[in-house]
């Protein structure tokens, strides 16, 4: 990652050069923009510290510039003539912040650090809608890019065309059909059905005919013949959620055709080969109840030809930025709202987070962000009923809001980079509250 630093005071851009240098980043300093710019464009991996007041091209018009080229390029204003008028119209024209001169190091580099993983996250985002539109790919289908992620989509691919059946093992929410209907789609199976059954979620008394189906007459209310699961999925595959679930009675019929690949309907007499693949999975230790004499032994070790453990989220926090990306997307999409940002600070509480839902409760915490309830960790805040006496909460938060940033300017002076930093947002995020609140700097300075 690149910082483009452009000021036509030689002094301020080798300070401000050296500054950035000593923590690391990549700066390329000019006092003439017009020929850096023309690496400026939508792959550039990089952000722009502009002054605003120089000849020729001023800092407005090179944000004009940045802003054809990408418009997600973030560009950061830098003025010794600030005014919040100034700082409205740069937010206006889409800068990410607004320092004044003197730069003070420190909040130039925590504004540079953070617009560079803003642009960081553009770039992932990117990149991740650019595989996602290759809808078949494994990329698009199984999300992230850790370590856990890539071993399992290489498990996945080498798998795809093995004849073999397969046993996922994975915590609630981890996507275990979604991995059995990528190995289904990505192997010579994919003309096939692929037929899903989650075997906790049907009672005793449906589950054998919902899997072997009947002839007619077979019980009271069997009207016509029924094309069971594993009929059905003949030439294709067989996903059986929940194996554990799965009633003992049932558990040996299963077995016979996993080794026979042959079945009977309910009724009949009538032997059906198949050619099927199953997948199972589960969430518990299948040896473990098998030693408990909760699941039959024999058909553990029939499923367990290869087992393909599904990481938790919490394995894999890295991956929490492109899933959420794609799962606000989703979201936007059927509620048609906008997708709202995921700045850093939101990035880092959902990192932070346990994770017990695994990648289904990040989804939910995308639905409920899409919907406008904050970082979507807290579920959905109830208000008071009408006629209860009670503020509507986002009443409350918006007083309690305006009150914390009268306080803190007041504290600071009227310093908004100091206060900015007090309140741990950025400049341009204070400058809109401000204007929100109806709040002028000058109310608050020293005198």
């Amino acid at each position: 990652m690149t910082v483009l630093l452009i000021d036509d005071d030689h002094e301020v851009l080798d300070a401000s050069r050296q500054t950035l240098e000593l923590e690391g980043f990549a700066v390329e300093a000019t006092a003439r923009p017009e020929g850096a710019l023309g690496t400026l464009g939508p792959s550039w991996p990089g952000v722009v510290v502009t002054d605003v007041r120089m000849p020729g091209l001023d800092g407005f018009a090179l944000l004009e510039r940045v802003r054809a080229a990408d418009p997600e390029v973030p560009v950061v204003l830098v003025t010794g003539h600030g005014d919040i008028a100034m700082a409205m119209r740069a937010v206006r024209e889409g800068a990410y912040d607004f320092i004044e001169k003197p730069a003070e190091p420190g909040h130039l580099v925590e504004v540079v650090r953070r617009a560079l993983a803003h642009r960081r996250l553009v770039l992932e985002n990117r990149s991740l809608r650019a595989r996602l539109a290759d809808g078949g790919s494994l990329e698009a289908r199984i999300i992230g890019r850790s370590p856990a992620v890539e071993r399992l989509r290489a498990a996945v691919a080498g798998l795809a065309d093995a004849e073999v059946d397969v046993l996922l093992f994975g915590e609630t929410g981890t996507g275990k059909e979604l991995v059995a209907r990528s190995l289904h789609d990505a192997g010579r199976r994919r003309a096939g059905n692929f037929v899903a059954l989650n075997c906790g979620a049907l009672p005793d008394s449906i589950i054998e005919s919902e899997l072997f189906g009947h002839e007619p007459g077979a019980f009271t209310g069997a009207q016509g013949r029924r094309i069971g699961k594993l009929e059905h999925a003949d030439g294709g595959t067989l996903f059986l959620d929940e194996i554990e679930s799965m009633p003992m009675h049932l558990q040996v019929k299963l077995l016979r055709v996993l080794q026979e690949r042959v079945i009977e309907r309910i009724g009949g007499n009538q032997p059906i080969p198949l050619d099927l693949r199953v997948v199972a999975a589960t969430k518990v230790d299948l040896l473990r109840l098998a030693g408990e004499g909760k699941f039959r032994e024999d058909l553990y070790y029939r499923l367990n030809v290869v087992t393909v453990p599904l990481p938790p989220l919490r394995e894999r926090r890295e991956d929490v930025p492109l899933l959420l990306r794609h799962f606000l997307d989703a979201a936007s999409a059927r509620a048609r709202r906008p997708a709202p940002p995921a700045d850093a600070a939101v990035l880092a509480r959902l990192a932070a987070h346990g994770w017990p839902g695994n990648v289904r409760e990040l989804r939910n915490v995308a639905e409920r962000m899409v919907l406008g309830l904050g970082d979507g960790l807290a579920g959905n805040p109830m208000t008071g009923t009408a006629g209860g006496g009670i503020e509507p909460l986002a009443e409350q938060m918006d007083r309690i809001e305006k009150q914390l940033i009268e306080d803190a300017l007041a504290r600071c002076g009227g310093r908004v980079g100091e206060t900015a930093d007090k309140l741990g947002i950025t400049r341009k995020t204070l400058y809109l509250k401000m204007r929100h609140h109806g709040l002028q700097r000058g109310d608050f300075a020293e005198e």
